[in-house]
């Protein structure tokens, strides 16, 4: 039996009341406008988003929980001990009764107040609320030592979350500098440069669909944001014109917003024509390793550089003649699969979703939200 459960047996075996908000605590907005945030400013200013502001001014001094009223209804909660600002849009919930542990109702409100407003809507969505339906909304008010255990767990959980997403930003930076040192080559007379449409081809080859599959067909909405991830799961359209990749090959979006999408491929399968299919010219495979090449392309420059060149008002595509002017440096082949390993590592830890710090950082936001909804249900009494 845990803590929790030993305490609930202590202090309520019978169940727990259920109060409205509206009668522990005072619910209002405040009277800020977005474009006064300053953007070094002393207070936090609360809007309309999970991003905090500032602003040199406040206009509350007091511990409550911050809720939008329009967008992100639901998914948006912040809570805040101090002088802060808050936008005219954007709901305070400041309690009154001294049986509620705040923080206790913050952890309660992220795990139950979406399910509560969908129940009010009339759509699939909602896209605002009002001060009569926050104030409506029920609260179980265990005893506070319950309370508190709850808070000291879930804020355990919190502060490892933090640490651990303060651990990615600082890898992601790591990998940024190693990647810019590594590919430095300007000024190398042992480095050669070339077009990559000098050392590349775009595929022409075709692939039936009794070929594919859900696990080999790519289009470019599965193509991972990441470099290093593999492709997710898609059906595979009835009729169509597919182009065959191989492994080894570069699949790169080609439609935005989606040019940013890259992956290497580790199968055969196929692709449609959102989808760029880079291969190593055959007679090149021993100047240009494909990891290498896949790190080249994988990079802001080239995203900026296909960025720049798109064509096209509504949905700009990337122009694949330009694409194959883009310039690449050769450096000798030791050199490619050395830089290549190296930045693989790094992707692996900072980006792919099956290992490294995202991974982790999954599996513990799965490990809260467990025990968050497990601790924060009780017996009606």
């Amino acid at each position: 039996m845990s803590k929790i459960e030993e305490l609930i047996q202590q202090y309520c075996p019978e169940g727990v009341e259920f109060v409205k908000i509206g009668d522990l605590a005072q619910v209002g907005t405040g009277s800020s406008n977005g474009n006064e945030a300053e953007e070094n400013g002393e207070y936090p200013f609360f809007v309309r988003s999970q991003t905090i502001k500032r602003k040199n001014n406040y206009e509350y001094d007091e511990e409550a929980i911050i809720i939008p009223g329009e967008g992100g209804i639901g998914d948006i909660f912040h809570y805040i001990n101090g002088k802060y600002a808050l936008h005219q849009r954007v709901y305070r919930i400041h309690f009154t009764s001294n049986k509620v542990n705040v923080r206790f109702a913050y952890f309660f409100m992220m795990s139950s107040f979406k399910e509560f407003i969908m129940m009010k809507a009339v759509s699939a969505t909602v896209t605002s609320i009002r001060k009569p339906m926050i104030e409506g909304f029920e609260i179980p008010i265990p005893p506070l030592p319950i309370q508190e255990e709850i808070v000291r767990i879930l804020d355990t959980f919190t502060e490892l979350q933090a640490e651990l997403q303060a651990e990615l930003q600082a890898r992601q930076l790591q990998y940024q500098y190693y990647r810019d040192q590594l590919f430095a080559f300007e000024g190398r007379k042992d480095v050669e440069w070339k077009k990559l449409g000098e050392v590349c081809e775009y595929s022409k080859d075709r692939i039936g669909s009794q070929e594919l599959n859900e696990n080999n067909y790519v289009s470019v909405e599965n193509l991972l944001q990441n470099r290093c991830g593999k492709t997710i799961s898609c059906c595979v359209p009835t009729t169509g014109n597919w182009i065959r990749f191989e492994k080894g090959n570069v699949l790169i979006g080609n439609i935005r917003p989606y040019l940013k999408k890259i992956w290497l491929a580790d199968r055969t399968g196929g692709t449609n024509g959102d989808v760029l299919c880079v291969k190593i010219k055959k007679e090149l495979e021993h100047v240009i390793s494909p990891n290498f090449l896949f790190q080249l392309l994988a990079s802001d420059d080239f995203f900026a550089y296909d960025m720049n060149n798109a064509k096209g008002a509504k949905m700009p595509r990337g122009d694949k003649n330009a694409i194959l002017n883009y310039l690449v440096p050769i450096p000798s082949f030791e050199e490619q699969k050395k830089i290549a390993n190296i930045l693989d590592r790094f992707d692996s830890l900072v980006n792919d979703l099956s290992q490294g710090l995202p991974a982790e950082i999954e599996a513990r936001k799965q490990q809260y939200e467990y025990y968050r909804d497990k601790f924060l249900t009780f017996k009606r009494k």
